[in-house]
């Protein structure tokens, strides 16, 4: 199809379109242009775990949106899996009051993570049969919300070797024999893990993977380097991905207790994640055992690494939400201690607006932390809507930092022993690892487009290229002859589209603030096919060159998604403060969509939300400690 400069050159060639004659989509299937050979393979590859079968996928091109997809439901762990949880809490607590959970380093010691394998912590995804506790993804995930609280560190090493180390591979894809060899391991923290996928030249793409290991015998032998590996030390198991035969493979491998001539670790000064070892990986003809490759029923190395990273998406923003939690129980102390003109800042709307403020962004992980567990036990592949809780929690970390918690504390945020001041870079680092934001947006967005593509646009170019038209125009009338059955399929959709084409959700919830944010996120939803149709048609092949664009609209679905998710969720818990915050949240978001300017009404719901807060009423933080007040000084009158 021929780029167009406009939305009106669009229509033209839509409305040409409607006069030719041509196959229905269902001839056009069976010419092999329409591929659905996905949708029959079953378990890991069932219809769900299709990006078309997607709650996102289905709310944005389907003929209804699905809205009871879009809020998680509660999972139930086991009396014994809650005393792990408990107990793993109890052992953090208990070192951070002893001073006794860093080493020399300020690393996480390894006493403390015996300690934890003594307890069942590493083991909590684990199935029990391994020695684990097999908890569903969205009690894991609820539960490093908690961890957060007491010390993020701790609860990033859980998902690490649960999420994106070792666990989930060999438990998702691994054999009979390698999770009876591993599983045990893993679960009882004899074997902590990490995932060598990033690379020096080979971060968000993927395709510049270098490298190698060679089958030899028994051993496949590995040559390359691995940056930026979180876990990574002498005596760890670690998912290696690298290129078998030219494609991307995972091998388990057991690295060795010291360095020898064939592993080296590379080490580098690192502001971020500094409680835990993050080092480079150096392999010269490095040798794993040949039964150590994991060969999923199908995909690649890839396919694995994208299933784990989903989990891991999901645990970042759990983790953010106690994170942010640990801001939020900081801030308060330090707002009632400071007075200016007489008053505790306390009391004035600029802080009670930024209290508000985090309570909501807050409320919004916790609401997409939930979604995306219980999708994910449910079986949907989840990838689009792992990387909106992604996004939406490293991005809601950041602001919560450096825009509430930093700008009330004020220059005391920068002394030594602050919580700001010792952890920013830790603060940050979830914008960029796991995938950095806009590049994740544009991910999702191709995402949401394949299918698409694939149904209406791709007949059109290879009917283009067999008729060896480069360029097409619609008054030439050989063009139009040789793309008679290409167009008219997506003539089709096109017009029915334009005229309604899809049913109007009906969102039944309360309160009603919340449901009107949610009949409005649903309905926009519905309707941003057209936009991104639109996009699509503009630039055609040329739009993976439009990264501005793709990333722009892509924000704004993601917005969308998040309000809905928000609104609904909260709608379903007993308490006025959660609405409240879900009530802040969806405004904000709903002014960034329409352009629209906060109201007085705006204002005074923020901050009285934020004075509600000041005051103790937030449940979620409760039991959650603040540090003592750093130089401190006498604030008394007079």
């Amino acid at each position: 199809m021929a780029t167009q400069s406009s939305e009106t050159q669009g229509d033209t060639f839509v409305e040409t379109a409607l006069k030719l004659g041509g196959k229905s989509e269902e001839e056009a299937r069976k010419t092999g242009a329409i591929d659905r050979a996905d949708d029959q393979v079953e378990d890991l590859f069932a219809p769900q775990y299709q990006t078309s079968g997607s709650p996102v996928h289905r709310a944005i091109w389907g003929d209804s949106i699905p809205v009871d997809l879009f809020v998680g439901k509660p999972a139930t762990p086991s009396d014994k899996a809650k005393d792990v949880m408990q107990r793993s809490l109890e052992i953090v607590r208990t070192r951070c009051t002893d001073n006794t959970l860093r080493n020399d380093e300020g690393k996480i010691s390894s006493d403390a993570l015996r300690e934890l394998g003594e307890a069942g912590y590493w083991g909590l995804l684990v199935d029990e049969q391994f020695g684990g506790q097999g908890v569903p993804i969205a009690t894991f995930s609820r539960f490093l919300t908690q961890m957060a609280t007491v010390d993020p560190t701790v609860a990033g090493l859980a998902s690490v070797h649960g999420c994106i180390g070792a666990v989930d591979p060999v438990r998702s894809f691994g054999n009979a024999e390698q999770k009876s060899k591993y599983l045990p391991l893993l679960a009882s923290g004899e074997r902590l893990s990490a995932f060598a996928l990033t690379e020096p030249g080979a971060g968000s793409d993927l395709t510049m993977l270098r490298t190698r290991a060679v089958l030899d015998g028994d051993s496949y032998v590995v040559n390359g380097e691995k940056l930026f590996i979180t876990n990574a030390v002498p005596g760890r198991t670690i998912g290696l991905v690298c290129l078998v035969d030219d494609k991307p493979a995972v091998l388990i491998a057991d690295l060795p207790d010291e360095e020898n001539e064939q592993f080296q670790i590379q080490k580098y000064g690192l502001y971020a994640l500094k409680h835990s070892y993050n080092n480079g990986l150096r392999f010269n003809n490095f040798r794993i055992p040949k039964e150590n490759l994991l060969q999923p029923q199908r995909g690649d190395g890839l396919t694995i690494a994208y299933h784990g990273l989903n989990r891991g998406r999901v645990a970042l923003c759990a983790t953010a939400a106690g994170t942010m939690r640990g801001m939020l129980a900081n801030m308060l102390p330090w707002a009632h201690y400071r007075k200016t003109y007489g008053a505790e800042i306390a009391s004035r709307e600029l802080v009670q607006r930024r209290i508000g403020r985090m309570a909501a962004l807050i409320v919004g992980c916790d609401a997409l932390t939930d979604w995306c567990g219980w999708l994910l036990d449910e079986g949907y592949r989840g990838e689009m809507e792992c990387i909106v809780a992604k996004i939406f929690g490293s991005e809601a970390q950041k602001e919560a930092a450096i825009e509430l918690f930093m700008k009330t504390h004020g220059g005391r945020a920068f002394l030594h022993g602050h919580m700001f001041g010792d952890n920013v870079h830790e603060f940050l680092a979830p914008c960029i690892y796991e995938g950095e934001g806009e590049m994740l947006g544009m991910a999702f967005f191709k995402s949401l487009v394949k299918d698409h593509g694939k149904t209406y646009f791709e007949p059109v170019g290879k009917a283009l290229h067999a008729a060896g038209i480069k360029s097409m125009s619609p008054a030439n009338p050989m063009h139009l002859w040789a793309l008679r059955s290409a167009m008219m399929p997506y003539a089709k959709w096109w017009l029915g589209q334009k005229l309604g084409g899809w049913k109007r959700a009906s969102v039944n919830s309360s309160p009603r603030s919340l449901a009107a944010h949610a009949q409005f996120a649903a309905d926009q939803l519905q309707k941003s096919r057209l936009d991104v149709d639109g996009l699509m048609r503009r630039h055609q092949l040329k739009l993976a060159d439009r990264q501005c664009a793709m990333a722009e609209l892509s924000q704004r679905l993601q917005d969308l998604v998040v309000m809905l998710t928000a609104s609904m969720w909260a709608s379903q818990q007993d308490d006025e403060v959660v609405h409240g915050a879900a009530d802040v949240l969806c405004q904000d978001l709903r002014r960034g969509l329409t352009g629209e300017r906060p109201s007085n009404a705006y204002y005074r719901t923020a901050t009285k939300l934020g004075a509600t807060i000041a005051n103790g009423g937030f449940k979620s933080i409760a039991g959650v400690e603040a540090e003592e007040i750093l130089m401190p000084y006498d604030n008394s009158e007079g």
